[in-house]
């Protein structure tokens, strides 16, 4: 030990390391601190005390590794540093030197010593956390040891050498290699898994302790010289043993590198193939390797990627798993379409289709060849004429693919890379030597393993992220950088190829922008060219392609322009044809028609605005973009500029020609020939075109030049976007949709909204007697041009949005239609599920058995209903294992308990009977057949003198009273022959007692010969008697058994047959005998266990079930008929049966079905819930702390005492199932005496489990590994084991036979992308040790996550490397790195998510990856039918192959609260019927985020599942769907399927989620997808895609504008005068027909119509009557307040992200909501959205109030208003009225406490929004960025000014003057109040000049207050001023101070240079102060009440109410209602 510290230092003296000069210690205090420390640590290492982690320094590192030993039984004595353990294996020596100290001081001794000089050598200084305490203790063991032992250190190698040779010995190891080389070749002996694995094991374990002895030896040798000449052979062995440990690498599926490793794939052919298909032995002539180039790999067979490797130098890792990859997804296409898995072939004879290898080859570079063409390339795959070259090409574009980092979301960037390296492949193949491919990279020997990536990928990640970084994240305008599209579609234009090959690093592709606030015009770079330093020119920056995301809302016209210009010209038409109409009735004479063309030059102008914009929305990008493209706009424009000032001037000639009424009209009939003629050219353009079998033709004839000149004239050309149509079925489907939808809605408007407008519009342009109260600018004299807008606004508004109504409705009907033909909804409540499940078995055996027709036995002698019979009798007993799967699945997540379980559980279904006779009966569920006998007895009893076939009917009218009676019959026939095989006579008396019953029944004679009274005492004894042949024999058991018997068998013979019946039997008299003396059951044979379980069945059967009722303790009949009682486990059971009806694709086996990962992206939320730790502080929890169950919440609430109040009878299942008392539960969990870690662990999962967290989608998403694990051994089953589903124990290795296992293993893997999951481990985060427990309990659990490494030398410099990593169970469940891939830099350049998703996808596998997000569950009983829906991807659902499958979910939240329901309610109607609708039949369905499948080769290949561009792709999901479509893809849907979702309960939560998703939307607006759909789809599909997209919230946000637009025109007739003088002529507002114009917006405020696809999918789901209920029940529980409310936060955010952009993910927490939100939390949240917004409605109602017209009615009011004034107090009160004890008296008094604290907190630097209103006033002004948005913002703000002008001259001060200088006193006196305001605040700053100037200044305001008084009451009395007077100047004043301070934050700079600032935010803090008040007096009245407190609870929780839970505990918690 000391020498080796000395022989350190001298190295490290030698090496010239500088040492620190040290102050000398006295030895004794040296001396005296190891003793202390080792002692310590020696407690430590002893287990003495299992929570030490070193010391406080050390407890972060520890944490996480010492959590996973105490919570999951790992043996983790020795605890290494983080630090130490990335870097080095002293963890594992440290292992191996505990486990051999027990054996051999010595060995461990030198091992000890290894892992201290380790240390040193990686931490000298100590530097890392933990490594002195570490260290510490290593030497407090040293010390002890040389205490022990004398050590001669010249013998430590062969002591090593020796214990090697000896543990070989002792293990058997040469004898254990022996087997395992026979098993690999295919000539061992059959065995089972588990020997198989306890060989491996030790083996691995054998070659792990030597490769550490070698090491140690190894060290030895080299640091102490006296030791290497005693080296002997035997160190050559441990050498060689060493060096297998590579054999034990870990792998990802396929061991192909791990020799030593079990290979469970190896009796696989189809994979055996895939392997040897790729290695360079298979062709015919391939360039040579070097001679070791095998030893140097460690590879024996070297194939086509590792020549890749070594030409182009990718990374090795990237190889091995771009290897496994390739490998499987050959042997997948394999299975499909070849031979070799159906088993016709050998493994070891296996050779891969040429058909299987085509396929992966056309799916993996399908992109490819698109691009290639696209750009008139020739591409490579042509040169590639056999497989070998189309795997090698294959190869390579995976390893390009897997390398590429971020370039992955450029996918023909890859192309380019791909085109140019397969050129050089292809020369390099063509030579006799690998080579390496110097045209591509430049070789550095030195440095070869990152050399493409550091000079092929890096150059293009550094131009991205340098972009990226300029962006601010998606807060800098779009149009100022470049995203991941632009630099796509970079090499959409043949100008890509000027990159050259390999890149020319100069070109203005590769300059980087101007750094933000550097000073320098942002435009010089692109202006000007820059010199490089030799001289050259640099070419200019290449900025934005093809398009430009200007933030305007412009592009909603721009993207959706042949909508707006269908809806203006058809409003025009309708308009002017009724404008023309006479006495009300339409005409179409010529005159009417004349002006009916002025559409045309509406028509023109409009495309021409379309055309300007397209140069405007291109600013930026014009001298990227390809000329062809730029080209087209000019001419376009050119075109359209003289088209429309032709037709405007012939239309005006037209007009003037009218007028002059000559009968000549040439002018008229050119302009018919020339709009004619143009619109037919847009008519043959737009929709003949348009159709699809002309399309066909067109690309058909793509080479011709008139048509590639009228395709390129007409449509826009990129490379995506080409061929989006659909076929000629679908087009006319969705065509018929909206043709009877447009006739609706155009019949609507012209009768209901034009035609009642007509006469009124005629009398108010002619009425010249209008009396304006006020100085009127514009309409005196101008034909009343403002009443006119005033009126008509509203209509043409809602004209424009109620096609979303009518698409709303129609898509509803349509849906409800679908979704009955689909036959959802049949079963639906448990009467509906026991009346079919007869017919489950059938209908499970036609759509999910692969090998039905093969097992029933063909039997030609049969009678066609015994066929049928055993059918039936085949398909109920395949159905078996999978229903009772499902059943102990439900039972293990406690939604069942055991009673119910065994009711639910179906019995085993036997072939024949002990005699051998063919059994066809069914054995159904005791759930169906309990208590059906002794119904049965009793009604025959009751009907004993009826005719036996009347008694029959009555009973077979319950057909399972029936199957209980024949099953009853049978089952006590054969299980007592069974009991007398030995027994003659008692077998005589059984076989004719049995017999007899036969044939009275048959004759019809039974009723009259046995005496049915009697049944019910023969059919008590047969229940005991069974009950006791259900135990295990005993004496006393077997005594009462044959007890039973003999009183069986007196009643039969004496009691039911009756002596008249000894006629009947032969043998009576003997039998009587028998029976008198006890004697004929005395020689009894025991059932055995089969007859056991039969027996204890039948007693289940026979008997009544009973239970105890706990609320009296009395014994009452369990209903049968209600089972289960688990409200989720009927929906979950019901929807399972019924899908087995339902159309799906027929399940191929699993050996051959699609191969498919479930990926799900991670980055901190809840993994797991946790329990507090002894002694923990209660401090508050932060973002991503670990939710702890027994943490209390500031109302005295634990998670956990909430879940068991939500879920009382769940968490009684759970104690059930752990087989303990609720008692006895307590103490394991929280007595430290008897406290058990299993039980705590449990309590978690079970907690865990139903929350939204990882583990519960974790748990969900195995099932499918479950699920085909089972299916796998029924595919393998013959027609004799269909029940127990194929045996899967043992397997012959090199047979044929497929381990299920191992087949479900490579078909579906499970990927989690736990993006910061290496972080966790090194800060010791619980959530690591969480992640690590979940992989070591599911083995197809897969973590991917980023690793960063930072080394400091010199400058710290970080690496960043995507790993996998997986838990090996022969290494104590350790998580081991599979892969390691370097990444070019920091991940994360765009959004979270899709990043996160893009560095993990590499790791995936299969041809389907399923996208589930964190907050997803999954079913078993929908996992079984994951083979159905992946064969959909061969399905025909439309002209192309569908790439995305949609999946119907559920949310599972519903059940909590109010809030939750109608949350569930509209999200069940969306991912329900309304992607129902937008698959089919209006093919638009996209991808929204839910758990659909994509086709992962199609979606690798083009960019990924996302999209990722900061800002832009915030909604990241949606865009794979619009990425899809524009690719050609085809995205369906699919609802016999279910996923399971989480969604956010809690208002605020859903504002949150509703403001994110609006946001997303905003975005979304300007995004160039949209733009290209909008353009691009055929007119009914655009109309579809627009009106279920941005559209939803454009129209969202315009029934809200309606409603201001409707207002203020109220507003305006009212204070205007026009109002009143408008009611004095009826003739004018008298019209009935106007008033419902003016009223019919708000039928669709209050969103009747949009309320009717919920409406329709209850009734589909729920039937009739329940929905009624459910919708009225929503109705009461004031769902409309919450939807309304809602409407106002979809409108919010879409237009401020549209008008300012600044759109951000925003976390909603997914947690439980029952907590109360204080009062300033919820204004601070909904006061911009909300709050203002109802203030000013409510302004604008009390407006027309006091000033309309004043003989209006109450009703009249009523009717215009009443939706206005619902919306207004719905956004006021909503999130007061949905929170949990928001009327909570004493919570009321600490909200307004904590309120006006807040209000008036000044702040300061680093005050948080939370604690203060100035910072979150600062940040609510955060958005103000843009020149646009503020220009905006500022006319928006002029309309508050409004009111002051109009209430001024209202006044009964100005005696009725209409002076302009009235106007102008009202600024003045407003001026004056904000004098007033500054005088009364000025006191605070007074007081810190002198006490004196205070008092001054105090004295001044009190006789300012005065004055003002007594002014204003002098004034009220001698002047005209009134009271009302005062009133209104307040409610003129005080919008226009609102509208004063917005301006002003507008111009805040220019406000703060004046020096107004301080007074602009004090006014506005007095302006949230009253807000906030008014909003809060209501509360505070209605808190004063109780019972509003109690019915608000039971309004907000009535769900919860209605499953009889406690919520006003949970919400009284443990603490009293007393002030905080």
């Amino acid at each position: 030990m000391e020498t080796s510290e000395r022989s350190f230092r001298s190295r490290r003296d030698r090496d010239g390391a500088r040492v620190a000069p040290r102050r000398a210690v006295p030895r004794r205090v040296v001396r005296n601190w190891e003793q202390l420390v080792g002692a310590a640590v020696s407690s430590a290492l002893g287990n003495e005390d299992p929570d030490y982690s070193g010391s406080e320094e050390g407890e972060d590192e520890s944490r996480m590794t010492s959590r996973s030993s105490r919570r999951y039984e790992r043996s983790e004595s020795y605890i290494v540093p983080q630090s130490l353990a990335a870097q080095t294996d002293i963890a594992a020596v440290m292992e191996v030197a505990e486990k051999i100290q027990d054996e051999d001081d010595d060995v461990g001794r030198i091992l000890f010593e290894y892992a201290y000089n380790l240390t040193q050598q990686m931490d000298p200084l100590n530097q890392g956390r933990g490594v002195l305490q570490f260290k510490s203790a290593l030497k407090a063991v040293l010390a002890r040891n040389r205490i022990k032992h004398q050590i001669d250190r010249s013998q430590d190698v062969r002591l090593l050498t020796e214990y090697h040779r000896m543990y070989k010995e002792r293990e058997d190891i040469e004898s254990l290699d022996a087997e395992e080389k026979a098993a690999q070749e295919g000539f061992g002996l059959e065995e089972n898994p588990e020997s198989q694995a306890r060989r491996a094991k030790k083996r691995r374990e054998f070659y792990k302790i030597s490769k550490i002895l070698n090491n140690a030896a190894d060290f030895l040798v080299a640091v102490e010289p006296q030791v290497s000449s005693i080296v002997d052979p035997a160190k050559e062995a441990l050498d060689a043993d060493a060096k297998k440990m590579e054999e034990f690498k870990p792998y990802n599926i396929l061991p192909l590198e791990s020799i030593g490793v079990t290979n469970p794939f190896q009796s696989f052919p189809e994979v055996v193939a895939a392997t040897r298909a790729l290695y360079t032995s298979q062709w015919s002539h391939f360039p040579r390797f070097e001679p070791d180039h095998s030893k140097t790999v460690g590879r024996d067979v070297l194939d086509i990627f590792d020549f890749l490797h070594f030409a182009f130098c990718f990374q090795k890792d990237n190889v091995s798993n771009q290897r496994e990859h390739l490998i499987l997804l050959l042997a997948n296409a394999e299975s499909r379409v070849g031979t070799l898995s159906k088993g016709t072939t050998l493994a070891y004879n296996a050779k891969l289709d040429e058909n299987a290898v085509k396929q992966v080859f056309d799916r993996i570079l399908a992109n490819y060849v698109r691009w290639c063409n696209f750009l008139n390339e020739k591409p490579q795959t042509l040169l590639a004429m056999n497989s070998e070259k189309r795997l090698f090409l294959a190869a390579l574009y995976l390893l390009i693919w897997g390398e590429a980092a971020n370039v992955r979301f450029l996918p023909e960037c890859l192309c380019y890379i791909f085109h140019h390296m397969a050129k050089e492949c292809f020369e390099l193949l063509d030579r006799n030597n690998v080579e390496r491919a110097t045209k591509t990279i430049k070789v550095d020997e030195d440095n070869i393993d990152y050399l493409f990536l550091d000079q092929i990928i890096t150059p293009i990640y550094n131009i991205v992220a340098a972009e990226a970084k300029n962006s601010e994240h998606g807060k800098a305008p779009h149009a100022s950088w470049r995203n991941y599209d632009d630099f796509n579609e970079y090499f959409w234009q043949s100008s890509c190829f000027d990159l050259h090959w390999p890149w020319r690093l100069e070109s203005g592709f590769f300059t980087k922008p101007r750094k933000k606030g550097d000073g320098k015009p942002s435009s010089r770079e692109d202006t000007m060219p820059l010199l490089e330093a030799n001289n050259s020119r640099r070419e200019r920056r290449v900025g934005k392609i093809n398009f430009v995301e200007h933030r305007s809302s412009l592009h909603l016209y721009h993207s959706f322009h042949r909508l707006w210009v269908f809806l203006v010209c058809m409003l025009q038409v309708l308009a002017v044809w009724a404008f023309c109409s006479e006495n009300g009735r339409l005409n179409l004479r010529l005159r009417t028609v004349k002006f009916m063309l002025s559409v045309g030059p509406t028509f023109a102008i409009m495309k021409l605005l379309k055309s300007i914009l397209d140069f405007a929305f291109m600013w930026g990008a014009i001298r990227n973009t390809r000329k062809p493209i730029v080209l087209r706009m000019f001419v376009r424009l050119v075109w359209l500029l003289g088209l429309s000032g032709g037709i405007v001037y012939l239309y005006v000639k037209t007009l003037q020609e009218e007028a002059r009424d000559t009968p000549s009209t040439p002018w008229f009939r050119l302009y018919c020939i020339v709009l004619g003629s143009y619109a037919g050219a847009q008519v043959f353009f737009t929709f003949v075109l348009r159709l699809p079998f002309l399309r066909k033709q067109v690309d058909r004839c793509s080479n011709v030049r008139l048509c590639q000149f009228l395709t390129w004239m007409k449509e826009e050309r990129y490379y995506v976007g080409r061929g989006m149509y659909e076929r000629t079925k679908d087009y006319v489907k969705y065509s018929f949709f909206w043709g009877v939808v447009l006739a609706c809605k155009f019949a609507f408007t012209m009768h209901f909204q034009l035609m009642p407008m007509v006469e009124p519009t005629r009398l108010i342009i002619g009425f010249e007697n209008i009396t304006y109260r006020w100085h009127s600018f514009v309409s005196q004299g101008n034909k009343n041009i403002f009443t006119l807008v005033s009126l008509w606004a509203p209509v043409v508004m809602i004209y424009v949005l109620d096609l979303q109504v009518w698409y709303t409705v129609a898509s509803a009907l349509v849906g409800g239609l679908g979704g009955a033909r689909d036959k959802l909804g049949e079963i639906r409540s448990l009467e509906m599920l026991r009346k079919r499940f007869l017919d489950c078995p059938e209908a499970f055996a036609k759509q999910m058995e692969t090998n039905r027709s093969s097992l029933t036995p063909a039997r030609e002698d049969l009678a066609a209903d015994e066929k049928k019979a055993i059918q039936n009798k085949d398909d109920a007993r395949r159905f078996l294992p999978i229903w009772n799967a499902v059943i102990n699945c439900l039972r293990e997540e406690d939604l069942l308990d055991n009673r119910e379980c065994d009711m639910l559980e179906m019995p085993p279904n036997s072939n024949t009977y002990p005699n051998g006779k063919q059994d066809t009966a069914i054995c159904w569920p005791l759930f169906l057949l309990a208590n059906k006998v002794h119904i049965a007895v009793d009604l025959a009893a009751e009907n004993k003198h009826d005719d036996q076939q009347d008694i029959w009917e009555k009973v077979t009218v319950d057909e399972y009273m029936k199957f209980a009676i024949q099953e009853s019959f049978q089952t006590i026939e054969q299980l007592l022959l069974s009991m007398f095989a030995n027994n003659i006579n008692a077998q005589r008396w059984i076989i004719d007692i049995f017999g007899d019953v036969r044939g009275r029944v048959a004759d019809m004679a039974f009723v009259g010969l046995y005496k049915l009274h009697k049944l019910r005492e023969v059919v008590d004894i047969i229940r005991d008697l069974t009950y006791y042949l259900g135990q295990e024999e005993n004496p006393a058991v077997r005594k009462k058994a044959i007890t039973e018997l003999n009183r069986v068998s007196k009643v039969v013979m004496n009691d039911l047959l009756g002596r008249e019946s000894s006629d009947r039997l032969r043998n009576w008299v003997l039998y009587q005998k028998f029976i008198q003396e006890e004697q004929l059951f005395s020689d009894l044979l025991w059932p055995n266990e089969g007859w056991q379980k039969r027996a204890t069945r039948l007693h289940n059967i026979l008997k009544v079930h009973k239970f105890k009722d706990e609320a009296d303790g009395k014994q009452k009949t369990y209903n049968t008929e209600s089972i289960p009682k688990n409200l989720e486990a009927r929906r979950r059971l019901e929807f399972f049966t019924n899908s087995l009806f339902m159309h799906m694709p027929k399940a191929r086996p699993v050996s051959e079905m699609f191969s498919f990962c479930v990926f799900t992206p991670y980055y901190s939320e809840d993994v797991m819930y946790d329990l507090k730790k002894k002694g923990a502080k209660k401090d508050k929890l932060k973002k991503d702390d670990i939710k702890e169950l027994d943490r209390e919440n500031e109302d005295g609430i634990t998670i956990l005492f909430y879940l068991r109040k939500i879920y009382p009878d769940e968490f009684k299942n759970f104690l059930e199932r752990l087989k303990v008392t609720e008692k006895e539960f307590e103490r394991q969990v929280w007595n430290p005496t008897y406290m058990k870690e299993e039980t705590k662990l449990e309590l978690r999962l079970w907690a865990s489990y139903r929350g939204q967290t990882l583990a519960r989608t974790v748990r969900g998403m195995m099932y499918y590994k479950k699920a085909l694990e089972l299916q796998s051994a029924q595919d393998k089953g013959c027609s004799s084991d269909l029940e127990s589903g194929g045996s899967s124990s043992s397997f012959r290795r090199g047979s044929l036979q497929r381990s299920p296992k191992a087949q479900a293993e490579l078909k579906f893997v499970y990927l989690v992308s736990c993006q910061i999951y290496g972080d966790q481990k090194k800060t010791g985060k619980p959530q690591a040790a969480d992640i690590l427990y979940l992989m070591q309990q599911n083995e197809s659990l897969r973590v991917a996550y980023v690793d960063e490494v930072t080394i400091e030398s010199g400058a710290k410099e970080t690496t960043y490397y995507s790993k996998l990593v997986k838990v090996d169970k022969m290494d104590k469940g350790k998580d081991q790195i599979i892969y390691s891939v370097k990444l070019p830099g920091p991940f994360k350049l765009g959004e979270g998510k899709p990043e996160n998703q893009n560095h993990a996808i590499i790791f995936s596998r299969g041809d389907a990856v399923q996208t589930i997000d964190m907050n997803q569950d999954n079913y078993l009983e929908e996992a079984f039918k994951v083979r159905n829906l992946l064969e959909e991807f061969d399905q025909i659902h439309g002209r192309n192959r569908p790439t995305i499958l949609g999946v119907r979910e559920h949310v599972f939240t519903g059940s909590v609260s109010s809030l939750a329901w109608f949350m569930s309610m509209q999200e069940s109607s969306f991912v329900t019927l309304g992607q129902r609708v937008l698959a089919r039949p209006l093919k638009v369905r996209m991808h929204y985020g839910h758990p659909d499948i994509f086709d992962r080769v199609f979606h690798f290949t083009t960019g990924g599942v996302s999209k990722a561009s900061a800002g832009i792709n915030l909604s990241e999901d949606i865009f794979a769907g619009f990425n899809t479509t524009l690719r050609q893809g085809n995205v369906t849907h699919h609802e016999y399927i279910q996923v399971g979702k989480g969604r956010d309960v809690g208002l605020n939560q859903i504002a949150t989620f509703e403001a994110k998703v609006a946001s997303g939307n905003g975005e979304q607006v300007l995004a160039r997808d949209v733009y290209r759909l909008g353009q691009l789809l055929d007119f009914p599909r655009m109309l579809s895609f627009f009106f279920t997209s941005v559209g939803f919230y454009v129209t969202t946000m315009m029934t809200v504008l309606t409603l201001y637009v409707f207002l203020y025109g109220k507003a305006y007739l009212a204070l205007s005068g026009v109002d009143a003088s408008l009611k004095a002529n009826n003739d004018i507002l008298g019209n009935s027909a106007l008033q419902s114009v003016l009223a019919s917006q708000f039928l669709f405020q209050i969103g009747m119509f949009t309320a009717v696809p919920m409406i329709v999918n209850l009734v589909l789901e729920q039937g009739l009557l329940k929905a009624i209920m459910s919708f009225c029940t929503m109705q009461l529980q004031l769902a409309s307040v919450f939807f309304t409310f809602s409407l106002g936060t979809r409108t919010h955010y879409f237009g401020r992200i549209v008008l300012h952009g600044g759109a951000k993910y925003r976390s909603t927490g997914r947690g439980f909501v029952v907590r109360h939100i204080n009062f300033a939390e919820n204004y601070r949240l909904f006061s911009r959205s909300h709050f203002t917004k109802a203030f000013e409605i409510v302004m604008l109602l009390v407006v027309y109030l006091a000033y309309g017209a004043q003989n209006r009615t109450s009703a009249t009011y009523i009717l215009l208003t009443f939706s206005s004034w619902f919306l207004a107090l719905s956004w006021l009160y909503a999130p007061y009225i949905f929170n949990p004890s928001g009327f909570e008296w004493q919570k009321t008094v600490d909200d307004f406490e904590d309120w006006t604290n807040w209000i008036m907190y000044k702040g300061g630097v680093g005050v948080t929004s939370d604690n203060s209103w100035e910072a979150w006033w600062a940040e609510e002004q955060a958005h103000l960025r843009t020149a646009g948005g503020k220009f905006w913002e500022f006319i928006l703000c002029l309309r508050f000014f409004f009111f002051q002008y109009g209430v001024s001259y209202q006044l009964d001060v100005i005696q009725g003057s209409t002076s302009i200088l009235v106007y102008v006193y009202s600024w003045i006196l407003l001026f004056v109040c904000v004098l007033i305001f500054k005088v009364f605040t000025i006191s605070q700053k007074a007081s810190s000049k002198r006490a004196t100037l205070h008092l001054a200044v105090r004295l001044f305001q009190a006789a300012l207050l005065l004055g003002l008084i007594t002014g204003g009451i002098l004034a009220i009395i001698f002047s005209p001023l009134s009271i009302t007077d005062v009133f209104a100047l307040a409610l003129g004043i005080v919008p226009t101070g609102w509208g004063l301070i917005s301006i002003a934050i507008l111009f805040q700079p220019l406000v703060q240079y004046i020096g107004v600032w301080d007074s602009v935010r004090e006014i506005a803090r007095m302006y949230d102060a009253f807000m906030g008040i008014i909003i809060f007096i209501p509360i505070a009245l209605f808190s004063w009440f109780p019972f509003f407190s109690t019915f608000q609870t039971r309004l907000v929780f009535n769900q919860a109410f209605s499953r009889g839970l406690e919520i006003s505990l949970i919400l009284a918690g443990n603490r009293a209602n007393t002030s905080t």
